[in-house]
């Protein structure tokens, strides 16, 4: 006895594309398990990881109408690929592109930080430079400077040392920072 799945080629077609889409799940699943257990290296991963993403979107548009929950497919057909959900459908980028952006945007955070630790250390030379020598205004440099009244000045030789402790604490900062390519 034959058993037929499908009545027409509208179905048969229909039954092909879970088959593709339940294929490209499950193969997603297995590629995220050797990634994470570093079977694959990352250069490997990441085109396979593309294609079936890519693959992926182009089948869930075109299922949408039958389709509209790839979720609810995956609960029905108990397909168990929990990291294949969050790669195709949560995340839509492979976990290296996802790693490099995080890591990016912390760089990018720490150059800002160090950006502004630079621009305090020259602010506070010119200001010693420009005989800017009151002590209100440089109050929050130098806890030194808290023994001291807001009305007094610094000497020229005080103003001198305080640009000469400014200088090299910039230079000891500059130093311990990591440089392009390191």
């Amino acid at each position: 006895m034959e058993v037929k799945l499908w009545n027409d080629k509208r179905e048969r077609e229909m039954y092909e594309n879970f088959a593709e889409l339940f294929a490209i799940i499950k193969a997603t699943e297995k590629l995220e398990k050797a990634y994470v257990r570093d079977i694959i290296s990352p250069a490997e991963y990441e085109p396979e990881c593309q294609k079936l993403i890519a693959h992926f979107k182009t089948l869930a548009s075109t299922l949408k109408d039958t389709v509209p929950s790839i979720e609810r497919f995956h609960d029905t057909y108990k397909m168990d690929c929990p990291a294949a959900l969050n790669r195709l459908v949560t995340s839509g980028v492979p976990a290296t592109v996802e790693h490099r952006a995080a890591a990016a945007m912390a760089a990018t955070t720490s150059a800002a930080i160090v950006a502004e630790c630079v621009q305090s250390f020259i602010t506070a030379m010119d200001s010693l430079k420009l005989n800017m020598v009151a002590v209100d205004p440089m109050r929050e440099w130098i806890a030194r400077l808290s023994k001291m009244r807001a009305a007094d000045e610094l000497t020229e030789q005080q103003a001198r040392q305080l640009h000469f402790d400014l200088e090299s604490s910039y230079n000891s900062f500059m130093a311990v920072l990591p440089t392009t390519g390191t």
